[in-house]
């Protein structure tokens, strides 16, 4: 099997990936977000020979906790349903996050899906206590997650 390559990349290039993963690919659905093109935003794409298999999207806005920090908002993150659990994610989110504290982010932060946390927890995410809640665009539970960008923090 061929070796996962992480780059940076245009949202555009995201929107399939994020609608069919995270939007059950129902065309009417938005995959896209109004802060797409904003100079602060950062889009990954993980490749398995051209094919891209993972995304990501952050955005620089404030946190719903330690709102003093530079933080980005993690969204989007989807992993086509055949590669999943092969820890692609997990080394997109490594290259996202060392080009985040080079932009000098402080935190991330998500709306993560339930489905999902177990995911984050697991590449040193924290869970937000009492931030469950039905996300008013999918209708699927999910609870707010981050982590920090500061080494020793």
């Amino acid at each position: 099997m061929s070796e996962l390559r992480v780059e940076r990349v245009e949202a555009a290039r995201l929107h399939e990936l994020r609608r069919r993963v995270l939007r059950g690919n129902d065309p009417t659905k938005n995959a896209g977000d109004a802060r797409d093109d904003e100079r602060a935003t950062l889009h990954v794409g993980g490749f398995v020979d051209d094919r891209l298999v993972v995304s990501a999207s952050f955005y620089l806005t404030r946190a719903p906790v330690h709102e003093e920090l530079v933080s980005y908002q993690l969204r989007f993150m989807a992993t086509d349903f055949d590669v999943q659990g092969r820890g692609y994610g997990a080394k997109v989110l490594d290259f996202a996050l060392a080009a985040l504290r080079e932009q000098d982010g402080e935190q991330v932060w998500a709306y993560a899906r339930d489905t999902a946390l177990g995911f984050y927890v697991a590449t040193g995410w924290g869970v937000v206590e009492g931030s469950e809640h039905l996300s008013a665009e999918t209708q699927l539970p999910h609870t707010t997650i981050v982590k920090s960008l500061v080494e020793g923090a």
